[in-house]
């Protein structure tokens, strides 16, 4: 009768034990949130597939406005994004451009906890700023590389076209901002305004010679352009950093560690040739991100 007691009691406490450990990774839910561009597809549906590999159940939501997914982020509707330290200073904290990375994400990090409640880590080497292009032909053959040179190409009888969307042709840290820092400026005649997007192809075509662009695009490569230098380091960093709740970070800390690999090894290059494989190859966000994991041992396959 004892023997059959206790090891009632021993199943009985497996039992227990079992549906212990069981709830416990039950509890690890993250809802991963991402803008309605295909970088953010990619780096939220990377940051999905490490989490459920480490024991967390997600949720992602996707498909978001920047304004829309900060407000989801503070209302804690999501527990998780990538987004951009000049986004964060800027956009959401109304805060000056800092164009040097390692301050702005210092700055941003810590105004945004203390007085918003998030957190910012892992920051990448990653920057999706803003960017002077050129058809890459073009700008050897000239030898124009930074927008130093541009500018003293055009103060020399240069007369450059330059495509751009209305924001960036009158905002003060837009093409105004350019032509004080660098001393230069484009006639108003060739200042070429147009949708957002459409400069790539209108550079492409030879329509212009310049236009804005942003640094990651997969057009950049597609179409051979090439991002002159800013030299003067104008453009305030986009660099790309992990965004979440402080509810988050305090109940999941081994986050920060789970993504130190893959923060590594975002640099634009790296960004800008995953982009391609989606935008340009057609293939799909799911294939481009986990084999981009798999390859690079972040994932097991």
């Amino acid at each position: 009768m004892k023997k059959i007691i206790s090891l009632f009691t021993i199943i009985i406490l497996i039992t227990v034990l079992t549906a212990c450990s069981g709830s416990g990774s039950a509890d690890k839910k993250i809802t991963v949130g991402a803008k309605s561009f295909t970088e953010q597809f990619l780096l939220a549906k990377m940051t999905a597939l490490m989490l459920e590999d480490n024991g967390f159940e997600v949720d992602e939501k996707s498909n978001m406005g920047s304004s829309a997914l900060r407000k989801a982020l503070e209302n804690k509707q999501v527990d998780l994004t990538w987004d951009y330290t000049g986004t964060g200073l800027v956009t959401y904290l109304g805060q000056d451009p800092i164009a040097e990375k390692q301050k702005a994400y210092e700055t941003l990090k810590q105004i945004d906890e203390e007085e918003n409640g998030i957190v910012w880590t892992n920051l990448a080497d990653a920057n999706n700023t803003y960017t002077i292009m050129m058809r890459k032909e073009q700008s050897e053959e000239l030898g124009i590389t930074s927008i130093s040179d541009l500018a003293d190409y055009m103060n020399n009888s240069g007369d450059f076209r330059f495509a751009t969307d209305a924001e960036f042709a009158n905002r003060p840290d837009g093409l105004p901002g350019v032509e004080e820092t660098y001393q230069f400026e484009f006639p108003d005649e060739n200042v070429k305004e147009m949708s957002i997007g459409l400069y790539y192809d209108a550079l492409k075509n030879e329509e212009v010679e310049t236009a804005v662009g942003f640094a990651t695009d997969a057009r950049i490569q597609a179409f051979d352009l090439v991002n002159l230098e800013d030299d003067k380091s104008f453009f305030p960093s986009y660099n790309a950093a992990i965004a979440m709740t402080d509810e988050t970070y305090e109940k999941y800390p081994e986050i920060e560690e789970i993504f130190k690999p893959l923060s590594d090894m975002l640099d634009g290059e790296t960004l800008m040739d995953l982009n391609y494989q989606v935008d340009i190859e057609e293939k799909s966000v799911d294939e481009v991100a986990e084999n981009f994991l798999v390859e690079n041992g972040l994932l097991d396959e």
